[in-house]
């Protein structure tokens, strides 16, 4: 049976989740940053759900894995992100690992569901 919607699959919905909170948290962020790793935070984390989206509704095999990948790579832009603000001191290690975990959760969810529809 075919989902009705992407809304539905638990990728996007962590993906969503994740999205809000990047956005909440780097409102703390310094101000001098707005341009610089909020702008490529914020980029990256909508990245994400956006693209899961696209791909779906694209209804084309070949092109909702393309656009699953590059929500995968979205992923890995902004788990370099995370790292670089907790390392300059903009996230605490608390904020870090909470966001890491719901990172490494999201792109397991999205290499699953690639692998599956690359299967004949």
């Amino acid at each position: 049976m075919k989902m009705q919607s992407y809304r539905e699959l638990i990728a996007y919905q962590k993906a969503y989740q994740l999205t809000l909170d990047i956005y909440k948290t780097t409102r703390k962020f310094p101000k001098e940053e707005l341009f610089g790793i909020v702008s490529q935070m914020r980029r990256s984390a909508v990245s994400v759900p956006c693209n899961i989206a696209e791909g779906y509704c694209r209804n084309h095999r070949k092109e909702y894995v393309q656009f699953l990948n590059i929500s995968f790579g979205s992923c890995g832009e902004l788990e370099t992100l995370l790292s670089l603000s907790k390392d300059l001191g903009y996230l605490d290690q608390d904020g870090f690992e909470i966001f890491d975990k719901q990172l490494k959760d999201i792109s397991r969810l999205l290499w699953k569901l690639i692998v599956s529809l690359k299967a004949p």
